[in-house]
């Protein structure tokens, strides 16, 4: 039955307002009664405008309008809290860049975020202070969100087009050669020696160093087993292992010889009864005490690779030891949609040769072109 003072159609509702002007009005999609933004003139305008939404319903393109009208930053806030793809890590760093770099769109209704919008938003980030890295995590992110209103009706298109926006160009990264790591470990308090090592010559990250247990370092094997990744969040006392994003992060890493005198050191001296990596107090160790205590080192000894380098340095030494693809991506948990299906199994049994060969790199740098005055603990 039509209200007093509307008209009922095959679609939707035309009510006549006492200003004279007319409402049109229906029922979405998603069961709620949806309005025009605005009122027409005529009823025959009123009429067109439901003609076009049946139409964009029937093709699959109508977008929810009071979705549509929530801020960006409160969809956002949803978005981070409810998708299940969101790490802790990633949630913090977008909160934080929706701060310094996004503060202009959070006010802003989704459906008004339009792709000359999102240009002028992001030429403006890019001209600003913010760094480039931290301007293309908030657009990847500003992407991210609008995909997902665009899934949930809220609009009609994505308005992030801009080409290559969300990537970051990383730099070129450092190498440190074997003797520029052995004077880091001779300068480093040594506790941290073989946290270095580790990263150096085996290629883990600094999370999965300080996610390993006791356990998880097999000194009569010389394996290393990698099986969790410490998160320590930057603005959150929150602190939690966690499994490896892919099956391939889940993986053993056989040890080069020339490592076991200071592992075997670092088990006696002090390593902790359930983790192979404590603090002072025998707590977990921090991931920002081995970065700071890093940062003391390199800078003693004159060296500018940062500790997330010294991964990089590891498969670069790997490679002059002989490695194929295959077992740099078995080394250092590398994975992909083609790659880690068709390599990981190919290593099987290389692993330790490829250790080896990483020890006499140490000792006779010859074989790339390496100095040759490593120090290599016996």
């Amino acid at each position: 039955m039509a209200k007093k003072g509307g008209s009922r159609r095959r679609f939707g509702y035309i009510r006549k307002l006492p200003s004279g002007q007319y409402q049109a009005s229906f029922i979405g999609p998603n069961g709620e009664r949806q309005y025009a933004p605005d009122t027409f003139r005529t009823k025959t305008d009123a009429g067109r405008w439901l003609v076009g939404v049946e139409a964009d319903i029937n093709k699959g393109v109508w977008a929810d309008d009071k979705l549509g009208r929530e801020t960006f930053g409160n969809y956002a806030s949803a978005y981070l809290r409810d998708s299940p793809n969101v790490g802790d890590r990633w949630e913090e760093t977008c909160r934080r860049n929706m701060r310094l770099h996004m503060v202009e769109l959070l006010d802003l209704p989704l459906i008004a975020i339009t792709p000359p919008v999102v240009r002028s938003w992001f030429a403006k980030a890019l001209a600003g202070d913010g760094g480039k890295t931290s301007v293309a995590q908030s657009y990847r992110f500003l992407r991210a969100v609008m995909n997902s209103a665009k899934r949930d009706g809220a609009i009609f298109i994505n308005p992030c087009q801009i080409p290559g926006a969300g990537t970051d160009k990383a730099k070129e990264r450092g190498i440190a050669t074997p003797v520029q790591v052995a004077k880091v470990v001779e300068a480093i308090t040594p506790r941290y020696r073989a946290a270095v090592l580790l990263a150096a010559w085996c290629g883990l990250r600094r999370g999965e160093v300080c996610g390993l247990r006791t356990e998880d370092v097999d000194l009569v094997d010389r394996v290393v087993w990698v099986r969790k990744n410490r998160v320590e969040l930057l603005e959150s006392p929150k602190k939690y292992d966690k499994d490896p994003k892919t099956d391939a992060g889940r993986r053993p890493v056989s040890i080069p010889p020339h490592l076991m005198p200071y592992l075997r050191d670092h088990a006696k001296e002090w390593a902790g009864r359930e983790r192979f990596f404590v603090g002072k107090d025998g707590q977990p160790m921090r991931g920002n005490a081995v970065y700071q205590a890093f940062v003391r080192a390199r800078v003693k000894v004159g060296i500018g690779v940062s500790f997330h380098d010294l991964r990089h340095t590891g498969q670069t030494l790997a490679a002059s030891a002989g490695a194929t693809l295959a077992d740099l991506k078995k080394r250092l948990g590398h994975a992909s949609a083609a790659a880690s299906l068709r390599y990981l199994h190919a290593v099987e049994g290389r692993d330790k040769e490829v250790a080896d060969q990483l020890s006499k790199l140490a000792a006779h740098g010859d074989a790339a072109k390496l100095p040759k005055s490593i120090i290599v603990k016996h």
